[in-house]
């Protein structure tokens, strides 16, 4: 069936992809269309509006996390009820972990899908030509449907930009003024996500704007095409009795949506929020607890002790617990705010974590436990120092091979990293974390 489909890419970051997709996600579902996003790369943060803005959950797409095949059932799966299917890119066009390896410009060419290309043209005019014709010739397998210009706020500007479209042979979709009421604020780690932050309202207004100067007839007319063709995998929902739960709040939010789909696999999901109950779901049996902004809820979780007493418990009778980064900080003793000041956490692990001089560790992190073998991606300011000696297993590398010192904590059945991993192609490896 032929239908709509295409990544949205730009020849650098800070270039208004997100804001696009999101603004196109809301304009689309409007017009009562069915809309499917996707996010190439690790960012669990930008899917989050995915949903937000679309009604259906944000599927991420990762050559280096996954295998090629995954990422083609991926699409493939989320995709076939759906009327239109938008993937975000990542970075620039063809920034890859290494090269071009894992790019958007990679991942089009997989699934076979059209590039529309969205340029900040704010200090530039018929100079966006060469930019265009580099993108448009670097690499002639790939497919450039058109282009969106940014920050353009006249039509005398966008005359300039139209008429280096029309030399290099790419069409002109539109292009997008300035608009403060369409920016969604950033943390250190993206776009944030935060209770106090209007993102329903900033989505709507985003795609009102965005509708008003973009050919959104054109635009899907010019991306339609058959498919997607892959096969793709059942993966049945467990019948057993395990119970796995899971932190899931506006405080422990990053997650890959085919990590909980894999967990249906070995038994019952639940969710739970930390800060809001005062004890793990009954019947728990696996407890995960993954990244969030817990600097910024400090108080709520330093405050609710009775939870604290909960999952310290739980520990000491030997079940199973798996935390990632933000779920790691809360495990251990306590977490120090950017200002010095120290709130006390569930003390499982005898570790301090800290924002104070915090500096960025960053990148795809390639993970050996034993004969497990796991990928996935370190993203955070904070800083963690342990109080004493505390087990660890595996060897860790970078995209390059390259090894890092980030540790992976294993106490008892505890495991906690400041990694967020991927297990969503195969759920067993998740399992195995433990005989490892």
């Amino acid at each position: 069936m032929k239908k709509p489909q295409f990544l949205i890419a730009a020849a650098s970051s800070h270039s208004g992809k997100t804001t696009l997709t999101l603004g196109l996600l809301r304009a689309l579902h409007h017009r009562g269309l069915q809309v499917q996003p996707f996010k190439c790369g690790p960012d669990y943060i930008d899917t989050t509006h995915h949903r937000t803005a679309a009604h259906r959950p944000g599927i991420n797409l990762d050559t280096f996390m996954m295998s090629e095949t995954h990422v083609q059932e991926l699409y493939s799966h989320y995709s076939q009820d759906a009327d239109v299917a938008i993937v975000e890119g990542v970075m620039g066009l063809f920034d890859g972990a290494v090269k071009a390896e894992g790019s958007s410009a990679a991942i089009a060419m997989l699934l076979d899908i059209p590039v529309v290309l969205v340029l900040n043209a704010k200090a530039m005019a018929y100079s966006v030509a060469p930019i265009l014709f580099g993108l448009k010739n670097f690499n002639p397998e790939l497919k450039i449907a058109g282009v969106i210009f940014n920050f353009v706020n006249t039509e005398s500007h966008y005359q300039f930009l139209k008429d280096a479209c029309e030399d290099v042979g790419i069409p002109s979709l539109g292009y997008i003024p300035v608009n403060e009421n369409i920016k969604i604020p950033s943390r250190h780690l993206g776009l944030a996500i935060s209770p106090e932050n209007d993102y329903e309202a900033i989505i709507e207004e985003a795609a009102a704007h965005i509708s008003k100067s973009v050919n959104l007839d054109q635009l899907l007319e010019l991306t339609t095409k058959e498919g997607p063709l892959y096969k793709t995998k059942d993966t049945p929902r467990a019948t057993n009795k395990l119970q796995i739960s899971v932190a899931f709040d506006h405080v422990f939010n990053f997650l890959y949506e085919d990590n909980i789909r894999a967990l249906e696999q070995l038994g019952n999901v639940v969710t739970f929020s930390p800060g809001n109950e005062e004890e793990l779901p009954p019947g728990t049996d696996w407890l995960y607890l993954p990244g969030g902004y817990p600097e910024l809820n400090l108080a709520l979780l330093a405050g609710n002790v009775k939870m604290h007493t909960s999952i310290r418990n739980f520990a000491a009778k030997g079940r199973r617990i798996f935390a990632e980064c933000g779920g790691m900080m809360y495990l251990g003793k306590g977490i120090t705010d950017q200002e010095g000041k120290r709130y006390e956490m569930c003390g499982v692990l005898d570790i301090e974590t800290s924002m104070e001089n915090s500096r960025l560790s960053l990148g795809y992190r390639k993970i050996q436990i034993g004969n497990t073998v796991l990928k996935g991606h370190e993203f955070h300011y904070s800083q963690a120092s342990e109080n004493a000696e505390i087990p660890t297993i595996g060897e860790v590398t970078n995209a390059r091979g390259k090894t890092v010192a980030t540790p992976i904590y294993k106490q008892q059945n505890v495991i906690a990293s400041y990694m967020h991993l991927y297990w969503g192609e195969d759920a067993e490896i998740f399992s195995s974390l433990w005989n490892s």
